[in-house]
């Protein structure tokens, strides 16, 4: 029997091909997979991603704020994570956001 496969696991294929160093956001998943409207189911899959190895600290919101931090252990571990593949923080937000966003549906 053939199951489609769930949309957070749909979420999750396309987080695991975001290369090393570039970030997505909620919306530009939810839309390559032709949903525009669901950039929050993309947050719950993201959210609920632990332990399934998915680079979810590499999808931010729409601006390149850290939105999803809370769902991280530790105080700053997602910005941690960002900041350890060469990425800029501030207050939150990445810096040059533009410059090392990456948007599936143009990549993929």
């Amino acid at each position: 029997m053939h199951t489609e496969p769930h949309f957070f696991d749909k979420c999750y294929e396309v987080a695991r091909q975001i290369p090393y160093g570039r970030v997505t956001s909620y919306g530009a998943i939810a839309t390559y997979l032709g949903a525009a409207r669901s950039a929050r189911m993309v947050g719950y899959a993201m959210t609920a991603s632990h332990g399934k190895d998915v680079p979810a600290h590499r999808v931010v919101n729409r601006i390149g704020l850290l939105t999803g931090k809370h769902h991280f252990e530790g105080t700053n571990l997602m910005q941690q994570l960002l900041e350890n593949e060469g990425l800029q923080i501030i207050d939150n937000q990445i810096q040059e956001f533009e410059a090392v966003f990456w948007d599936p549906a143009k990549e993929l």
